[in-house]
């Protein structure tokens, strides 16, 4: 005797909830694009598309958590941040479907403080995101240094590319040309060649003389002589590959008394040292350099709260699980633990769910 099997009705190819499994399949493999060579950098993101996704039931959600006397910031929190960019756009598009209402006007209407920030921020793709901040970093009067060197600095090619592209949909503006009214001297030298992204992609061929020619080049524009032949530094850290600028790192050491980062600070003073050094840092290992920005906000008695949502924002897609190895193997306790000490609230609750989990 047969045994009856119950079979779920296998999904017709161009039903809702194929194409959203497959939309859903090609996002995954997409955000675990491997590194080969010169190829793309592998992704290593904390948030990734969640699984069993309705748009309709999350926007349903979403408006009713609005609406409810008081705001119900938990339900927001936990679908916008188990969510990734492409869902969200889904949902925002369901809301205005059902509601006849913007979601981002109406979550500014809902929420306040960091966590509006943080909310507000996953509503955008990364790209939109780091396009703002590096337009909020340069509005008004004076310049937000620190955000814009940390985005300009740590960001790839590809990366670069793509918010330069975004900016000019957003802002009708070129960065380059916000970028060179909003800072001067060599530090908008720096900044401009950073980003023309015309840095050398990574190759699989090591070129030992080239190593030692910009090595002996750093030196003998910065220490060897008397005052720095800033233009000679700027070419070499915008232009040539990162894992070609660790090896002239390392040989530096060979023509100069100080590493890369004690000469820096030797040479140049102000917003210019401080450039270089972050995009040393950035070069180097630019998880740590998340890893360690996050830290440092977190060690005051005032928490940073702005530098913590940009990175966890702007890297959560990216590459946070990286960032998350990074701080706990050099500050010995996990990212995870180090938020849940030191933030409070919704706000705590969002950071937590980003970071997608304790180490």
């Amino acid at each position: 005797m047969q045994r009856a099997t119950t079979e779920t009705p296998p999904l017709h190819l161009h039903s809702p909830q194929h194409l959203r499994k497959m939309a859903l399949v090609s996002e995954i493999l997409t955000k675990l694009t491997l590194s080969y060579g010169g190829e793309r950098e592998p992704k290593c993101p904390t948030v990734v598309p969640a699984y069993d996704f309705n748009p309709e039931e999350d926007s349903a959600k979403i408006e009713t958590a609005i609406k409810t006397k008081g705001v119900d910031e938990q339900t927001i929190i936990d679908i916008l941040t188990r969510r990734s960019c492409s869902q969200r756009s889904e949902i925002a598009f369901e809301y205005e479907k059902r509601s006849k209402k913007d979601l981002v006007s109406a979550l500014k209407g809902a929420l306040s403080g960091s966590l509006e920030h943080l909310i507000l921020g996953l509503m955008k793709s990364t790209a939109q995101y780091d396009a703002s901040e590096l337009k909020s970093s340069m509005k008004g009067l004076g310049t937000d240094e620190e955000s814009l060197t940390e985005i300009v600095c740590s960001r790839n090619n590809e990366e670069l590319k793509e918010i330069k592209k975004v900016y000019r949909e957003m802002f009708k503006k070129e960065l380059e040309k916000d970028v060179s009214g909003d800072t001067s001297g060599d530090v908008a030298k720096l900044l401009l060649a950073l980003v023309q992204a015309k840095r050398d992609e990574p190759s699989n061929v090591v070129d030992y003389e080239k190593i030692d020619n910009d090595a002996r080049a750093l030196y003998e524009a910065g220490v060897k002589r008397k005052g720095t032949d800033v233009t000679t530094w700027i070419s070499i850290f915008s232009e040539r590959s990162v894992p070609h600028l660790q090896k002239v790192f390392d040989r530096y050491k060979r023509y100069s008394p100080y590493d890369i980062k004690e000469s820096i600070r030797k040479e140049v003073k102000g917003d210019l040292e401080k450039s270089f050094l972050t995009l040393v840092e950035c070069l180097e290992n630019k998880h740590l350099y998340f890893a360690s920005k996050l830290s440092d906000a977190m060690k005051s008695k005032s928490v940073k709260e702005k530098v913590i949502t940009r990175i966890m924002v702007s890297r959560c897609e990216v590459d946070l699980m990286k960032v998350r190895a990074e701080f706990k193997k050099n500050f010995g306790k996990s990212l995870y633990q180090t938020i849940f000490e030191h933030t409070k609230g919704d706000y705590q609750r969002a950071l937590l769910n980003l970071c997608g989990g304790d180490d």
